[in-house]
């Protein structure tokens, strides 16, 4: 990022975001520890961008790491972790494809070693609500790490799957196809698990800390559907399928065989109904609620999310 892009970012950034949240935001910002270079990994991803965006708008230097950026950094080629972390105090750990998959656990320990050999002072790690492997690689990553503050912030389904994500071309076509059933789901906007992370991150107070992050409303994928298709202004129809069955819908565009039955299994076992439940872990740490389903969709709306 050039220092122009830079300025730029956290002048639209402070404008809009901690502007629109007001007092609560001011005192985020105001009562933030500023802390030194923080290495965002997946850095141009759906939360990593966002995070990044947030840290440089608090005038924390960020070095934005991905496989074809300008700081090189693959979850799939240990060799250039060392570099990507030199120099650095805290870091952003997003794990791709996802916490849950073989490997990731020996990935989190290689990691964690490579973290503590540095002198990285704070890890916050993205983590899966409800995903029992996701809870080993956490603790493969706590064990490796050694005196590294480790923060572990466990997300609902995002809101912007709908938005930006796996599921947009489904509610541009009307037929929103998942594998959820009837179950609720309390979809998080990625904007506040931006903000908690940036929050534990830069503030002091969240070391050993593990937060569930949820919206303030449970939804099933139908009410969601009629939510979607209200704010995009077209009929959007939920339409539940079996695990397998998504699987072939996610083969049909282009996913590989194990992987779309990956996907489509851990999609059917975190949408059983366990998740549910909501929290208060967004309130907790930022002093406000979190965004409502409804506020996400108008926004997404207003921003031409849709138009296509």
């Amino acid at each position: 990022m050039t220092k122009n892009t830079a300025d730029e970012t956290k002048k639209t950034y402070t404008k809009q975001t901690y502007t629109k949240q007001g007092a609560a935001g001011s005192t985020a910002r105001e009562g933030a520890r500023v802390v030194g270079t923080v290495l965002v990994t997946s850095g141009t991803g759906k939360t990593g961008r966002r995070v990044a965006e947030r840290l440089a708008a608090l005038g924390v230097p960020v070095r934005a790491g991905s496989r074809a950026g300008g700081v090189p950094f693959d979850w799939q080629d240990e060799s250039g972790w060392a570099a990507a972390l030199d120099g650095t105090e805290a870091a952003y750990v997003a794990y791709y494809p996802d916490l849950a998959v073989p490997g990731a656990a020996g990935a989190m320990a290689a990691f964690g070693r490579v973290a503590a050999a540095s002198g990285l002072r704070r890890v916050v790690l993205l983590s899966g609500r409800g995903e029992p492997q996701a809870a080993v690689a956490e603790e493969a990553l706590r064990g490796a790490c050694g005196e590294v503050e480790l923060t572990v912030v466990r997300s609902a389904f995002f809101a912007q799957n709908f938005s930006e994500g796996a599921l947009l071309d489904s509610v541009l076509g009307g037929e929103l196809v998942f594998p959820a059933g009837s179950a609720a789901e309390p979809f998080l906007d990625i904007d506040d698990l931006a903000d908690v992370v940036v929050a534990a991150l830069t503030g002091d107070g969240h070391a050993g800390a593990v937060y569930e992050l949820t919206g303030p409303r449970s939804l099933t994928f139908e009410e969601a559907a009629e939510e979607l298709g209200r704010a995009a202004g077209r009929p959007v129809r939920y339409v539940p399928v079996s695990g397998p069955a998504y699987a072939e819908v996610l083969e049909g565009f282009g996913v590989s065989g194990p992987e779309a039955g990956f996907l489509a299994e851990l999609f059917a076992t975190l949408l059983d109904g366990h998740n549910s439940a909501t929290t208060d872990d967004v309130k907790r740490v930022l002093g406000r609620e979190a965004k409502e389903f409804t506020a996400f969709t108008r926004e997404a709306a207003r921003d031409g999310a849709w138009h296509g």
